[in-house]
C-alpha cells in the first residue's frame, strides 16, 4: 500500500473513524483502524462490534493494498503534522507516515485479522434532513438513560407516520418527546425502531448538517448513510413504555413563562438546592406568579418570584432541579407552557407550532 493525502483530509477522515473504534477491548486489533487504499480512494473502517464506521475519501494512490494501524497513534500523529502531503506506505509488518521533513514508522495489526465490515440487508430505508434529525436528537436526549441494565431506556424510539416523525426518549423520571412534519415525507409510510442514543449523537454530529441521512433498517441492524460515511449500530431489542399513556390528558393549572427567565431563576435558586434537594414550585394565580424556591439543612435558602400568565388554581409540586434544567434549555422558543395537575403528578412542559412540538415530562418529587 502506497498513497499520499492531504494533512488535513486525512485527519477528517480519522476523526469520523474513530467513532467505531473501541477503546475498552482485550482484542488489540479493534482499537486499529483498517485503510484500504484502491481507485484513487483511501477508505477507513472500525469496529467495536457493536457499532462499526466506514468512510471514504480521495487520496493519490499509488500501490493498492490494506493495513491496520493503531488508530489514536494516527489520529495523534496526523494531528501533529504541518498542513502539508502525507504519504503512506506499508513496507512489511510497519507502515511509514512521512509529511515534509518529519516521519513515523508504525507497528500494525493483519488486515485480514479485522473483522468484516457488517453487509445489512436493510427492509425499510427512510430520509430525513440532517439538521431536523439532529434538532430532534438534541431535544430528547438529556432524557435517555445511562442506566445499562435497562437496554431498552438507553434508545431514542424513532417513529414515523405519514410525514410525521417522533423521538422519544425517557429514563423512567421524565420523558422527552419531539415532533416534526416532513413535507416532502421520508420514505416510508410507517416505522417504530428503537435506536441507541450514542450512536443517534454521533450520527448527527458527524453528518453535514445541508445533506439528508439514510436510515436502514434491518431485522437486528441500522445502517446511517450520509455522504461518503457509513455507519452501522445494532438495534436495540425489546419493547418500549407506552409513552402515551404517561401523558396527562387534562389540566388543573396552566402557566404561561418566558422560557429565558424560568431558565435563569431555575439556575439561580438551584445553587440551593444541594444534596438532592428538590426545587419547589409555587404557583399563585392571582398573583400571576410562581414562586422558586430551594433550602438546604445547614446551608441556606434561595428564592425567586417571576411573573407569568396563570390559569386554573394555585398549585405547589417540587422538582429535580436538574431535570427541570435539562429540559429548558433545549426549549428554543420565547415563551414555554408549563401544566400542572397536582403536587403528586407529573408536571409538562410543551412548545412549538402544528409543525414542530416539544414535550417533556416530569415526575414530581414528594414534598416534604
Amino acid at each position: 500500500m502506497k498513497l499520499s493525502i492531504a494533512r488535513s483530509e486525512l485527519l477528517e477522515a480519522m476523526n469520523v473513524a474513530s467513532k467505531g473504534m473501541s477503546s475498552r477491548s482485550t482484542l488489540p486489533i479493534l482499537s486499529g483502524v483498517l485503510l484500504e487504499s484502491s481507485g484513487g480512494f483511501l477508505t477507513l473502517q472500525s469496529t467495536d462490534l457493536e457499532v462499526s464506521v466506514r468512510h471514504k475519501v480521495a487520496a493519490l494512490t499509488e500501490v493498492d493494498g490494506q493495513v491496520v494501524i493503531p488508530g489514536k497513534l494516527l489520529s495523534d500523529i496526523v494531528r501533529n503534522l504541518p498542513e502539508a502531503a502525507v504519504m503512506l506506505e506499508k513496507e512489511g509488518d510497519v507502515v511509514s507516515v512521512r509529511c515534509q521533513h518529519a516521519s513515523f514508522t508504525v507497528k500494525t495489526h493483519n488486515a485480514a485479522d479485522f473483522p468484516k465490515f457488517p453487509e445489512v440487508a436493510q427492509g425499510q430505508t427512510v430520509s430525513i434532513p440532517s439538521s431536523l434529525l439532529s434538532a430532534m436528537v438534541k431535544k430528547v436526549s438529556r432524557a435517555v438513560s445511562r442506566d445499562e441494565t435497562r437496554a431498552i431506556l438507553t434508545g431514542i424510539l424513532i417513529e414515523i407516520d405519514g410525514p410525521e416523525i417522533k423521538m422519544v426518549a425517557t429514563d423512567s423520571y421524565r420523558l422527552a418527546v419531539a415532533e416534526s412534519m416532513v413535507d416532502a415525507g421520508v420514505g416510508v409510510d410507517q416505522l417504530s425502531v428503537v435506536a441507541p442514543a450514542r450512536a443517534l449523537e454521533e450520527v448527527t454530529r458527524l453528518a453535514p448538517q445541508d445533506k439528508e441521512i439514510t436510515i436502514g433498517v434491518s431485522e437486528n441492524q441500522l445502517v446511517f448513510s450520509f455522504g461518503d460515511t457509513t455507519f452501522v449500530t445494532r438495534r436495540i431489542e425489546g419493547t418500549f413504555p407506552n409513552y402515551k399513556q404517561l401523558i396527562p390528558k387534562d389540566t388543573e393549572t396552566s402557566i404561561q413563562v418566558v422560557t429565558e427567565e424560568l431558565q435563569a431563576a431555575t439556575k439561580r435558586v438551584s445553587l440551593l438546592a444541594m444534596h438532592n434537594t428538590p426545587l419547589r414550585v409555587a404557583v399563585k394565580v392571582e398573583d400571576q406568579t410562581i414562586s422558586l424556591s430551594a433550602t438546604t439543612q445547614d446551608v441556606g435558602d434561595a428564592s425567586e418570584d417571576i411573573m407569568v400568565k396563570a390559569e386554573g388554581k394555585d398549585v405547589e409540586i417540587a422538582f429535580n432541579h436538574a431535570f427541570l434544567v435539562d429540559g429548558l434549555s433545549v426549549i428554543a422558543d420565547e415563551t414555554v407552557l408549563l401544566e400542572i395537575q397536582s403536587s403528586l403528578k407529573p408536571g409538562l412542559l410543551k412548545s412549538g407550532t402544528d409543525e414542530e412540538k416539544f414535550l417533556y415530562l416530569l415526575m414530581p418529587v414528594r414534598l416534604g
